[in-house]
């Protein structure tokens, strides 16, 4: 294969990258949506304290998210500009955005490996200081507050002698199905769920960045030699 043929070989692969990329964004732009404005997760924000842990690391989480997808969007675009128009410059610019999102990922994942149950932990603690409060009739809020929790959750209680559905807490419960789940397990369960979820575009974005870096890495040099697909700016004339 010639290098004309690599070059367009490389130019459509970017192209596809280009649009899986953009795809990417905006999956993570919902996931970051949905982590903020979520039932689930803004039914827990209403609750928690000014200042708490869990107040940081949503803010944390959504910020990160947004900004992630906004560099991917804006690199897709970019690169996918620069592909068609043949722009050394928009290429870079494409592997830059390409590049900060690779270290911002790479953040991300090692975040989670060393504190794999922050927000868990966040998430649980206020849950127990709304439910110990609740059951201690100390505020009538907290006690609309929780009855929000498990409805939304579809849960009960903690399992625990001072917990179990149907003793001074069995009026905070709702539902047929809130009856019989415990609230710390439903919590757990539906954030581990979320987690995988997170865990999984992690992993696909790295992956998606370093292909993204090679291929438009090498596009750019392509560019800066004069390997142009159309071969613009090279016309000789032939004598009559």
């Amino acid at each position: 294969m010639g290098p004309w043929s690599r070059v367009r070989v490389a130019k459509c692969q970017l192209l596809v990258t280009s649009f899986f990329v953009l795809l990417l964004g905006l999956l993570v732009a919902s996931m970051a949506v949905l982590t903020y404005l979520g039932a689930h997760f803004a039914v827990i924000g209403r609750a928690s304290p000014v200042g708490s842990p869990y107040e940081a690391v949503h803010r944390w989480a959504f910020f990160t998210g947004i900004s992630l997808a906004g560099l991917l969007i804006l690199g897709a675009v970019l690169s996918a500009a620069a592909t068609v128009r043949e722009a050394g410059g928009l290429m870079a610019g494409g592997f830059l955005c390409f590049a900060l999102v690779f270290c911002v990922l790479v953040q991300v994942a090692f975040w989670r490996h060393h504190n794999p149950t922050q927000v868990e932990d966040a998430m649980l603690d206020t849950y127990d200081l709304v439910y110990d409060q609740a059951v201690k009739g100390s505020s009538g809020t907290r006690r609309q507050e929780l009855v929000a929790i498990q409805d939304t959750f579809l849960c009960c209680g903690k399992s625990s002698p001072l917990g179990l559905p149907g003793g001074a807490d069995a009026d905070l419960c709702r539902g047929e199905g809130a009856a019989v789940q415990d609230c710390l397990q439903s919590i757990t369960s539906f954030l581990r769920t979320h987690g995988h979820v997170a865990s999984t575009l992690t992993s696909i974005g790295l992956a998606s960045m370093v292909y993204a870096m090679l291929i438009s890495s090498f596009l750019w040099f392509a560019i800066r030699s004069g390997h142009s697909l159309d071969r613009k700016g090279t016309y000789a004339l032939s004598p009559h």
